[in-house]
């Protein structure tokens, strides 16, 4: 059923926007909807495959705490795009967060990371990685609080948290089953 968008007005803007938008279907009918904006963003998970890990970060997320999950979040290394490419965007955060110069990305796609409500649309990349590549500490920016502990995790530990439910972000989950595919022999014992 065809929808047109009618009307988006601004009723709250900070670290996001938040919209609402009067649609009207093919009969004429007008809804509501509400939309939180705050940009697209690109996701990396960089995995060493000499050493079979891949190097993740764990941070709290405020949403994740209210809604009575865990205290922080292991993830994969993630950020805004800034007036960047998806690319140029996960090498500046992969370096900021997790201390890594990444080369070589392999894209996994693009998908809008919350449809229902949220405009964000995410590029997620693999990228394999060396203990050279690991050229600085990692932890985010100081000024941007985001309480970032850098983890090196054993590719059989991430696929045994993927199978026992425990990888509770979803680009994680996503480049994780990414990588498990494109490279099953990184699992192996």
């Amino acid at each position: 059923m065809p929808v047109a968008l009618r009307k988006v007005e601004t009723v709250y803007q900070g670290y996001m926007t938040l919209l609402v938008a009067t649609l009207a279907s093919d009969d004429g009918t007008t809804f509501k909807r509400e939309i939180e904006h705050h940009g697209h963003a690109a996701a990396v998970l960089p995995y060493d495959p000499v050493r079979r890990t891949a190097l993740m970060v764990s941070l709290p997320r405020a949403p994740v705490i209210w809604s009575d999950g865990p205290p922080e979040l292991l993830e994969a290394i993630a950020g805004m795009i800034d007036g960047e490419d998806p690319q140029a965007c996960v090498r500046r955060e992969a370096l900021e967060e997790a201390g890594v110069e990444l080369h070589g990305l392999e894209p996994v796609g693009a998908a809008y990371a919350s449809p229902g409500v949220s405009s964000e649309r995410l590029q997620l990349f693999l990228a394999p990685y060396a203990l050279a590549d690991r050229t600085a500490a990692g932890g985010g920016l100081a000024d941007e609080h985001e309480l970032i502990t850098v983890m090196e995790v054993p590719l059989d530990q991430l696929w045994a948290w993927v199978e026992a439910q425990r990888i509770e972000d979803l680009k994680t989950l996503t480049l994780a089953l990414a990588l498990k595919v494109r490279r099953p022999e990184l699992f192996r014992s």
